[in-house]
């Protein structure tokens, strides 16, 4: 019988639906401010990246850009993207499309976690979102507009889904391969990076033509609490043991090599060192090497090499995680009393399982060539499509005035430079040519 002191409330969310005893206060507040602080990264994170680090011509638009992908992916996200990756299993590799509006699934809990699909559904958006940010970082300055708006959409629905659901659902089927994608180095780093190239390409052929601790979420009464404080620490000063040794060896390649030190690139913890180290040089080789000799790569404007510091870094993630995954500390992770998986081949040919591990490196490699085939075929016939409706690619007097000419305003426009602009292309005589004088006046 219901507290009459609680009569007020609908009957569907009375304090023992709203309040169930799978659910831990501690747990969903935690996953609220861990999505809150990813979410960061991108509004305003990316946002105020983007506009700062481009030329002036392109703050507005490049702003705008990573504000309109969080804004389209959220609808997108609610309306049937998280059902198709999170969602009732309709193929092996992707969920049924349904929406998550409703209370009763939002309010259901999240497989075996300790809190509801409300907080999963915020969680994994805002990894969602920043992946089509990330993508937005290779086409600043580059792309038509209009023809990002329809991008964000299809990619989020067609490429996003797929890979999420194969990878982080639990009956994905490269999930119960057992293949280890910690905080998304498969979904979102290589995903983004391969589909930041393969645009970046077809945007290029365009223009011939005209002319991290959230991710470690714990299943319901399955891990003792002090254990899980235990590897949380470890976590996270691995995480950035990793991360500070990847940018010393970035900037220390760049004095020796270059002579001077550039911003644009800044297990267990002696594993954490060594792919700090390769993570650091590899995506550094690439970028300042490889890039510079390889024809395909030469022929792609990649305005933040998202290729190089997501695509290869995240399948080097992915294929080191593959080598150095400590068995035990696996089996903590994922909760799993079998052998069977989740072993690295440095490990299973330290304890006389190299077929263990060798079988954990083939299913990180089957991963990597998963997600860059599809990536590469979904983005292609993705800007193919949109090609038929509207350009790709900005046209040459779009490029060559900016935001004025794309969107009607400008940044810093009334101290910028102590230059101080009273005609534009929108409300002037003046032309594009005109307008362009001026700004090299």
């Amino acid at each position: 019988m219901t507290d009459p002191k609680y009569a007020w409330l609908p009957s569907n969310l009375q304090p023992d639906e709203a309040n169930p005893d799978w659910m831990n206060k501690g747990d969903n507040a935690w996953q609220l401010t861990a999505a809150t602080m990813v979410g960061l990264q991108s509004i305003p994170g990316l946002v105020i990246l983007y506009g700062s680090i481009v030329k002036k011509k392109w703050a507005v638009n490049s702003a705008f850009m990573a504000l309109y992908a969080f804004a389209a992916v959220l609808i997108c996200w609610v309306g049937w993207a998280y059902q198709m990756s999170f969602g009732d299993t309709f193929l092996p590799f992707l969920g049924k499309i349904d929406d998550a509006l409703d209370q009763h699934v939002l309010l259901k809990q999240a497989f075996a976690y300790k809190f509801p699909n409300a907080t999963m559904l915020y969680f994994q958006f805002v990894f969602a979102a920043i992946t089509l940010i990330l993508i937005a970082g290779a086409l600043l300055g580059r792309m038509n507009f209009i023809a990002w708006m329809m991008f964000v959409p299809l990619w989020v629905t067609f490429s996003y889904t797929i890979g999420a659901f194969s990878i982080w659902c639990p009956n994905g089927w490269l999930a119960k391969m057992g293949l280890i994608d910690y905080s998304g180095g498969f979904v979102i780093h290589l995903s983004s990076g391969v589909a930041a190239i393969s645009a970046t390409f077809r945007i290029i052929i365009a223009g011939w033509a005209k002319d991290n601790e959230g991710s470690r979420k714990i299943p319901a009464e399955q891990y003792p609490t002090d254990a899980c404080r235990s590897w949380a620490a470890m976590d996270v000063l691995n995480t950035h043991v990793c991360a500070a040794t990847s940018l010393l060896t970035w900037l220390l390649l760049d004095i020796l090599f270059f002579e001077k030190p550039s911003v644009i690139g800044v297990v267990q913890g002696w594993a954490a060192i060594i792919m700090g180290i390769l993570s650091g040089s590899i995506p550094w080789f690439t970028m300042m090497v490889l890039h510079k000799k390889i024809w395909l790569l030469k022929q792609v404007d990649d305005t933040m090499a998202v290729f190089h510091t997501h695509a290869v870094a995240g399948t080097l993630g992915g294929l080191l995680t593959g080598f150095f995954a400590n068995p035990k500390l696996s089996r903590l992770f994922y909760l799993v009393e079998t052998w069977e998986h989740y072993i690295g081949l440095a490990y299973g040919i330290h304890e006389g399982r190299a077929g263990a591990g060798l079988k954990q490196m083939g299913i990180q490699i089957l991963g990597v060539v998963f997600i860059v085939g599809l990536n590469v075929v979904v983005t292609s016939l993705i800007c193919l499509l949109i090609r038929l409706v509207v350009p790709l690619r900005l046209s040459e007097e779009e490029l060559s005035v900016g935001d004025d000419a794309v969107h009607g305003e400008e940044a810093y426009a009334l101290w910028g430079d102590g230059e101080k602009f009273e005609k534009s292309v929108h409300n002037s005589v003046y032309g594009v040519e005109d307008l362009e004088l001026q700004h090299k006046k």
